[in-house]
């Protein structure tokens, strides 16, 4: 890739643009001039990237005119309201909110998954849900083999997923609770130390929340899989960063165990962690700053004919949110389609 692309940032200041700034780095975007914006009132902070220090400016017309591509890492609002005038000015917007997600005339992409979307752009990409990006990349290589009738799935999904505000409610509840003081829940719906919450987002149609709703819409629009039966449980978990699954499926045709286990083995952008009997398997605590996801617990639903059962971990930051981004970013840069 050639090192001519003009990049801004919208939300730069935030724990996801701060990230992607991290990972540009690490896997060295080809990045000719970048912006770091973020809210006028944040305008002047000082970021560093690739040892340089760069001063935010306040995202507006001026800088999308300047910049290429935007990577945005802003709220449903923020994005509903620059995206349109980034696209204005002919720079290609990649969107982490959820503004676009289920616009027909919006590409929403998991590249392992539907990369061959990006190209159907029209000047904005949407990038999905963290739970829904882990659960794609790891239920996809089954459905391409055998197809999939349903899927059943739980998330344990960490603080970190409601930003900084979710960290630092956990590490308060945990002080208080050994400082024998009353823990207060601000952020989430009750005490999340020592405790579980099955409660993200607000309860919409059929008593889900719409944290739960987007698993179904947006993989089936991912998998291009309209009619795909998706049942999801999202639970809030006193872990700070990376998020679980266990999924269960119902498939077309019979797989094995082992049949599965090989299958994604070979798969892009997934680790499988598949020894129990040596205690080997995906866990939050290990999958945390990576980019992969793990995969493990491959065995067969007793429950079903045709029924594959197993646990997933990765982190929701990274693949779940920003390295996702990058990586739609780096098939519009290779294949010239900004």
């Amino acid at each position: 890739m050639a090192n001519d692309v003009r990049l801004a940032i919208v939300g730069a200041t935030g724990a996801v643009g701060q990230e992607m700034l991290k990972i540009l780095e690490e896997r060295n975007f080809p990045v000719k001039e970048i912006l770091l914006l973020a809210d006028p009132s944040e305008a002047g902070t000082k970021l560093k990237f690739r040892g340089e220090t760069i001063t935010v400016q306040s995202a507006g017309a001026q800088a999308f005119k300047q910049s290429d591509l935007a990577l945005f890492a802003v709220g449903t609002d923020v994005s509903k309201l620059l995206a349109p005038i980034a696209k204005e000015n002919n720079c290609l917007v990649i969107d982490n909110s959820y503004a676009f997600r289920m616009d027909e005339n919006v590409p929403l992409v998991v590249p392992e998954v539907n990369s061959e979307d990006i190209a159907t752009h029209q000047g904005i990409i949407a990038n999905p849900n963290c739970s829904t990006t882990i659960m794609v990349v790891a239920i996809n290589p089954i459905h391409q083999a055998v197809g999939i009738k349903r899927v059943i799935v739980s998330t344990y999904q960490a603080v970190s997923g409601a930003g900084k505000a979710g960290i630092e409610e956990l590490d308060r509840n945990v002080r208080s609770y050994y400082e024998n003081k009353e823990s207060l829940a601000e952020v989430f719906q009750h005490q999340i130390a020592f405790n579980l919450i099955p409660h993200i987002d607000v309860f919409v149609e059929d008593n889900y929340t719409r944290e739960e709703m987007k698993m179904v819409y947006e993989t089936r629009k991912i998998m291009h899989a309209p009619d795909l039966r998706v049942a999801p449980t999202a639970v809030r978990v006193p872990v700070f960063r990376s998020h679980s699954e266990s999924i269960n499926l119902e498939t077309e045709k019979e797989i094995s165990a082992e049949e599965a286990r090989k299958i994604l083995s070979s798969a892009p952008g997934i680790v499988v962690q598949d020894e129990p009997l040596q205690n080997v398997y995906p866990m939050p605590l290990y999958t945390s700053n990576k980019d992969e996801v793990y995969v493990g617990r491959i065995r067969r639903d007793i429950s079903l004919d045709n029924g594959l059962a197993f646990w997933v971990a990765s982190d929701q930051i990274r693949k779940g949110a920003a390295t996702n981004a990058i990586q739609i970013a780096e098939v519009v840069v290779a294949k010239n389609l900004y």
